[in-house]
């Protein structure tokens, strides 16, 4: 299979790498590796290959994209949630607030109040600027091209401008967003806040991971960091110790993997790798054992509208839960409850069947075209794993995006014999 999907890849000319891994040492975690840098997900001797091979023509699309987006980024204004036009409930335009992304106005109402839920259908209201999730995107967005884009360069300009926007949204009293998600995804004419608006801060790990990339360059300085740690262990606390952190925590589909994966890696760049060892401990049987089934299927996001993109989206979390596990002696990879349930590597395989053609994926899916997450977990479970066929299956997901950073993150090896 690999040697028939050899043409696809554009980056198949770069090679496997070195053959040990660095190693992550809880809340230090890839420091050792990159020059002090605090890495957790992003592999330090990955970045150094893909730095290696930057200018090569097999990284032209990533490299370009990148590049534009990092200069498009020196040029966008601050972030903040101060700017949201609507109040939330608080009264404190310092906390966070969004909506439900599939929530509409009810059409027999004249208000349209309450909203009524249409599954798989983003409202673009939801964007608007009457909402962080925007800004929340953007900032995050910008932090990850700025910092890549700093590595892979050198040019101090992105670095600034990256420290610029983190210091805005995180620390500068005046525009600070609180660490809270109290009113997270609430629903117009219902409530003002949900446990589902906690995994609105799967855009904060592309944070963490940038900060450690600023940290080995003397970009951001002992204040910074531990102003920037504080707020995450801020975060993580007001997870732990809220309702609507609490009433996530209990969720049984991808709201409470994320959950966990989120205040896993929050807890160890805050500096408490006992709570991270904690909850990735709990993890195996609050989480995979119930979400993953004996045949490999993660049966709460096969029933939904969008089933490819739940089912890759929450299996990339559970990988980065694995990975954040190894940082503090917590196997979840290799992990297998007594009655088959909860294995990654089966999982995995139930989805790599269709990632050569996914035409064939037999669940609801209002949009095959987007598979990004399903070329994450076949490019990551490949080198988990050292497994050709997960690699072909990434091949056969890559020239749909190969101008995605993921591209420059970890790279792809050629096929055997190619």
């Amino acid at each position: 299979m690999a040697m028939a999907l050899a043409g696809l890849c554009p980056v198949q000319a770069i090679a496997a790498g070195p053959a040990s891994a660095p190693t992550c040492h809880a809340d230090q975690g890839y420091a050792a590796a990159f020059d002090g840098g605090r890495l957790f997900l992003w592999r330090p001797d990955w970045l150094q290959q893909t730095r290696a091979q930057f200018d090569a023509p097999a990284l032209a699309t990533a490299r370009a994209a990148l590049l534009q987006a990092a200069d498009a980024a020196l040029q966008h204004p601050r972030y903040s949630v101060v700017d949201k036009t609507r109040l939330p409930a608080s009264g404190d335009r310092h906390d966070y607030m969004s909506m439900g992304p599939y929530w509409w106005p009810d059409p027999s109402k004249a208000d349209g109040l309450p909203y009524k839920r249409r599954d798989g259908h983003f409202n673009p209201e939801r964007d608007s600027g009457a909402f962080d999730v925007t800004r929340l995107e953007a900032m995050s967005s910008d932090v990850q091209s700025l910092s890549l884009a700093y590595y892979f360069t050198g040019d101090e300009r992105y670095a600034d401008k990256a420290v610029q926007v983190l210091r805005t949204w995180f620390l500068d009293p005046a525009t600070r967003m609180n660490p809270n998600l109290e009113h997270g995804q609430a629903i117009p004419g219902k409530v003002a806040g949900r446990a589902e608006g906690v995994i609105d801060a799967h855009r904060l790990p592309r944070v963490i991971e940038s900060i450690g990339v600023l940290q080995r360059g003397k970009k951001l300085d002992a204040h910074d960091i531990a102003g920037l740690q504080r707020w995450f262990g801020d975060l993580a606390g007001w997870m732990q110790s809220s309702r609507i952190g609490q009433e996530e925590r209990a969720a049984r589909n991808n709201h409470g993997l994320f959950y966990d994966t989120l205040l896993t890696h929050f807890a160890l760049f805050a500096g408490d790798a006992q709570l991270a060892a904690a909850v990735a401990e709990r993890a195996k049987p609050a989480r995979l054992a119930p979400q993953i089934s004996a045949k490999g299927e993660l049966h709460e996001e096969l029933s939904r509208t969008r089933s490819l993109h739940y089912v890759t989206w929450t299996l990339n979390a559970a990988y980065d839960l694995a990975d954040l596990g190894n940082c503090v002696g917590v196997d979840l990879w290799s992990y297998q409850a007594p009655n088959g349930n909860g294995d990654l590597r089966k999982a995995t395989d139930f989805v790599a069947a269709y990632s050569t053609d996914v035409s064939r994926w037999p669940y609801p899916e209002l949009d095959k075209a987007d598979t990004l997450d399903f070329y994450k977990a076949m490019s990551r479970a490949g080198w988990q794993w050292n497994e050709p066929d997960y690699f072909a299956g990434a091949r056969a997901l890559q020239p749909g995006n190969d101008g995605s950073e993921w591209n420059l993150l970890i790279p792809l090896p050629p096929p055997r014999g190619g």
